[in-house]
């Protein structure tokens, strides 16, 4: 939509967009730190929401979604867990995915199971996110195919007809 006047709709997309982001990295810390939701949520919106990331300016972000979708992949975690499993070739446990992916699947999941946001919108948000955290880009369509296949499974009235 190049040309396209960028309005409050923009704003509003980007800081949807960054509020997943940040809850990415929410569930991050939380694993890695063993933290609790509402510590970490806490934290992110006292200090991290809005924050420049590696030098790059970033909006204040949907500060509700961020929440929900943090505390959402807590409350399905093991729902979560189990459709990325099944999404995941044999063998390869979510438990073996790098944590920036698991925290990535996870958020997803939230919005896919928990949200009334549309499953292409999912993806291509978190694919977008994939991108962001690894650039090389082999991941990029590995967090596609993993995502597509829990959006079948978590909404398939979506990808009827």
């Amino acid at each position: 939509m190049s040309g396209a006047p960028r309005g409050r709709g923009d704003e509003g997309r980007r800081r949807r967009s960054a509020a997943r982001l940040y809850a990415v990295q929410a569930l991050f810390q939380m694993e890695s730190a063993g933290a609790a939701v509402d510590r970490v949520v806490r934290e992110f919106e006292s200090h991290r929401l809005g924050e420049p990331i590696e030098g790059e300016p970033m909006p204040e972000g949907h500060v509700d979604l961020f929440r929900r979708i943090a505390r959402e992949a807590v409350n399905h975690q093991a729902r979560i867990d189990q459709m990325t499993d099944r999404a995941l070739v044999a063998k390869w446990p979510i438990d073996r995915l790098d944590p920036t992916l698991r925290a990535l699947f996870r958020a997803a999941g939230a919005e896919l199971v928990a949200t009334d946001t549309p499953p292409r919108v999912v993806i291509a948000e978190y694919v977008d996110i994939a991108d962001a955290f690894y650039p090389e880009g082999r991941e990029k369509a590995f967090v596609n195919g993993v995502l597509d296949h829990m959006a079948r499974e978590a909404r398939p009235e979506a990808f009827d007809g």
